[in-house]
């Protein structure tokens, strides 16, 4: 009798250090943040605004770059008739083109890499504050992030995704806004 007492209290001593009653259930879900930047509205448009002033700051670019192939091209055939003198001299000339156009190209990528990071540092501070806000009024205790920018989990439940729910929250606030600023741009013309 003894020692069905001791195993009795043996067993419910093991039972309460697995689950204590004062255990707190946490409310947690997880953002997927690779979707939200894909599928984010105002994301897409930072990214379309940079695809274009890229495209046209390369287009004045590329008709330098086609001024100096024609420019090399007519070298070639030029140095035989004008002298070894003229060629050393305009293969040099072409060679500083060559590099300034170059140091132009490199000059163009980072200053877009530059501003577009800007944007985006700006746009994940702003989500985070949205995600922040979410997370209280819907009571959870943690929100984690996973995906390419921020892999901090290896394993959830699907359950335990709300990317749908906030990707729909972020670009329903950014319509939200585009509508005000639109008005308010029709209003002062």
């Amino acid at each position: 009798m003894k020692n069905i007492v001791i195993l009795f209290a043996l067993a419910i001593s093991i039972m309460s250090c697995n689950k204590p009653a004062s255990a707190k259930e946490f409310k947690t879900a997880y953002i997927d943040t690779s979707k939200l930047m894909e599928e984010s509205a105002e994301a897409k448009v930072i990214e379309a605004k940079y695809k274009d002033k890229s495209k046209v700051m390369g287009s004045q670019l590329e008709q330098e770059v086609a001024r100096f192939k024609k420019e090399a091209a007519s070298f070639k055939d030029n140095a035989q008739k004008n002298g070894q003198d003229w060629a050393q001299k305009k293969g040099s000339e072409l060679q500083q083109t060559e590099q300034r156009l170059n140091y132009a190209q490199q000059g163009m990528l980072q200053q877009l890499q530059q501003e577009s990071a800007v944007e985006m540092d700006s746009l994940v501070k702003n989500y985070r504050k949205l995600i922040k806000t979410y997370g209280k009024e819907k009571g959870y205790d943690y929100i984690y992030g996973s995906g390419d920018a921020s892999p901090s989990i290896l394993f959830a439940k699907d359950n335990y995704d709300i990317s749908k729910e906030i990707i729909k929250m972020i670009n329903d606030k950014y319509k939200a806004t585009g509508k005000k600023e639109t008005t308010t741009r029709e209003e002062k013309k």
